[in-house]
């Protein structure tokens, strides 16, 4: 959101962007010290902290996180109208954009009569997913789980049903119930604003703009890919260490290793990890997180106990490798460690920032979903994109050391694995000529900027949430 604030700042800088932001229903990273880095950077976004909401116990012990997110909105929105018109008598509101998560504030919006709009941080295939949900709920009773079927989804490869996004596979599950009530509200904003960009998804931008996505009563939003929007966090001296190692090797011969700020292994998995990079043979940059509890989810949305590396690892593996392998704990500065001249391939958890991240640094992906969409994400880069190998696990999701010593040595050494980085240097450079002001995302954020200066109220208010205010 604070991103995307800044893009629209950038071509409109008279506008104030308003971000209103709820406690989240479980264990985050601290976000106190990066608001007042961003607020004393850029006085023209302004951050509003809504009233903290607990959830019931009965709704905490959920298996799916994003099942948390959903319950919490609604009970958020007399906050968010309180908020909006307390914004009002200062501004005049010209848009109100909403995360995925918080669709059900739609209604707090259209009630203001103020124009909505969704900000969809994944990308345009997943889009079309989510688009097309209740298509799939209407032909089929079954779980998405038990279909054993490949989903002709307009304009993404054939997907296997239970490659779908993770909380929607269960019809049973809370969560699936909220992502098929979400999806029913995109359709009734204004736009939809979506992290991505025309050349990397043309073809499914093109379905949904089409209205292939949707039956055909119902009328699809304008689209606006204004990405690629990638943020660099800072980390003080905290990533020194790596960009220091990464200076010392030669161009293009580390694979980096890092699975998102949850994705968590258990210790079984994380040994065979280490045992196929030192049978591979290549040099490494791996980031560690401490495992999951025992039966916790392999989420990190509760604390992990902190232990040694040594404790995590094959005993001797940090000192047989020390002179071609880095292991950190926990946290590498990710888009310095893809954009560094050292690294030449990158194990991802598939999540779309880590995705854009990796296109927009040229480092093509060994895809090795964990949660969420992240499967979904994967048939789409080996299929469509065509920038990743799978990682292929068995079916209680285990990964074996040769499964990890292969995909690395593929990506490293063959010609496969050449053409996928020919194929990703390619995409970083159309993903810097489509962030120009006369590339595809930036006519996308003209369009969408022209539509705000034609509405009635002068405000932009970014429902984490867009003065005149956005």
């Amino acid at each position: 959101m604070v991103e995307l604030g800044k893009l629209i700042l950038t071509r409109q800088p008279s506008l104030c962007i308003h971000i209103l932001i709820t406690t989240p229903p479980y264990r985050a990273d601290d976000t106190a010290s990066y608001i007042t880095s961003v607020s004393a950077a850029t006085p023209s976004l302004i951050f509003h902290h809504l009233p903290t909401i607990s959830l019931p116990p009965s709704l905490t012990s959920s298996r799916n996180h994003e099942t948390l997110t959903f319950e919490l909105v609604p009970l958020n929105n007399p906050y968010v109208h309180q908020a909006l018109l307390s914004i009002s008598h200062s501004f005049s509101i010209k848009a109100f954009v909403m995360d995925f998560f918080c669709a059900l504030g739609l209604s707090v919006a259209t009630e203001l009569n103020i124009p909505s709009f969704f900000f969809f941080t994944s990308g345009a295939a997943f889009l079309a997913s989510f688009l097309y949900l209740p298509t799939i709920h209407n032909i089929t009773d079954k779980s998405l789980k038990d279909l054993n079927t490949l989903l002709n989804i307009p304009g993404v490869p054939p997907m296997p049903s239970s490659d779908m996004a993770k909380p929607t596979l269960d019809r049973s599950d809370k969560a699936y119930e909220h992502f098929l009530a979400s999806s029913s509200q995109f359709p009734k904003s204004a736009g939809i604003i979506v992290n991505t960009f025309e050349s990397l998804e043309s073809r499914t931008l093109r379905a949904i703009s089409d209205g292939l996505c949707l039956t055909e009563n119902i009328p699809t939003p304008p689209v606006y890919p204004i990405g690629p929007l990638i943020v660099s966090h800072g980390g003080g001296g905290r990533g020194a260490e790596c960009l220091k190692w990464l200076d010392s090797q030669p161009s293009g011969s580390v694979v980096f290793l890092c699975f998102g700020s949850l994705g968590l292994f258990s210790k079984e998995q994380l040994k065979e990890i280490a045992i196929g990079l030192e049978n591979s043979g290549h040099r490494f940059l791996w980031v560690v997180r401490n495992p999951p509890a025992q039966n916790q989810i392999k989420v990190a949305i509760t604390g992990q106990s902190d232990r040694e590396l040594k404790s995590l690892l094959p005993d001797g593996f940090l000192d047989r490798t020390k002179d071609r392998g880095l292991v950190v704990k926990s946290w590498a500065p990710q888009v310095a460690v893809l954009n560094h001249d050292s690294v030449g391939g990158f194990v991802s958890h598939c999540g779309w920032n880590s995705v854009l991240e990796s296109v927009c640094a040229g480092v093509p992906i060994v895809a090795w979903p964990l949660y969420a969409e992240q499967r979904f994400n994967r048939v789409v880069l080996v299929e469509e994109i065509k920038i990743a190998l799978p990682m292929n696990e068995s079916e209680d999701g285990f990964v074996r050391a040769a499964e990890v010593e292969k995909r690395v040595t593929e990506l490293m050494d063959s010609e496969e694995g050449e053409v996928m980085r020919n194929r990703t240097k390619a995409m970083q450079n159309e993903a810097h000529a489509a962030l120009g002001e006369t590339g595809s995302s930036g006519v996308a954020l003209t369009k969408l900027l022209e539509m705000w200066g034609n509405t009635g109220s002068s405000s932009s208010t970014l429902g984490k949430l867009p003065g005149n205010t956005i």
